[in-house]
């Protein structure tokens, strides 16, 4: 999935407004401005449109994690350079405080199956021989159940 997709999905899910997103940056190291919120949050083919970098997904999911969990030992969180599927599955487990069996449960949701071990596989070190790479359908599925679980559209009940 790329960059700005992810970031379109998270809004959407959690429901975050121009200003929230801002604040979720800027928690994460980075002053975004509202013009490049909205240009990161455009369609494709919209002129205005611009690509969303790994390391502002980084700061952005970094943000997001220090809203919801507070920072690591008082500490600044450090942007990753190179972002991937896998890592964007780690940050959101992190900053959702969500065990294996809440990744299921969420993946359930949408109907998708998947294994604790499977789960697991996508945590690994890379180096790892049980190590998965997690390709976009299982992300974009994961990103779905949290819309479902967040936010519930009319006549469903949260989760929460």
């Amino acid at each position: 999935m790329n960059n700005n997709d992810t970031l379109r999905r998270l809004r959407f899910a959690f429901d975050l407004d121009d200003h929230s997103m801002m604040t979720l940056f800027k928690k994460g190291g980075y002053e975004a401005t509202r013009a490049e919120v909205s240009n990161w949050l455009k369609k494709d083919e919209d002129p205005d449109f611009q690509v969303l970098k790994d390391v502002m997904l980084a700061t952005f999911l970094n943000g997001f994690i220090v809203e919801k969990r507070g920072k690591k030992d008082g500490q600044d969180p450090i942007a990753e350079k190179r972002m991937n599927n896998n890592l964007v599955l780690r940050k959101l487990k992190i900053a959702l405080s969500m065990d294996d069996t809440d990744m299921l449960d969420t993946f359930a949701l949408v109907g998708f199956h998947i294994s604790k071990h499977e789960i697991s596989a996508f945590f690994r070190n890379p180096t790892n021989s049980h190590y998965r790479a997690c390709k976009d359908q299982i992300l974009r599925n994961f990103l779905v159940g949290l819309q479902m679980k967040y936010r519930p559209g009319p006549g469903e009940d949260s989760a929460e």
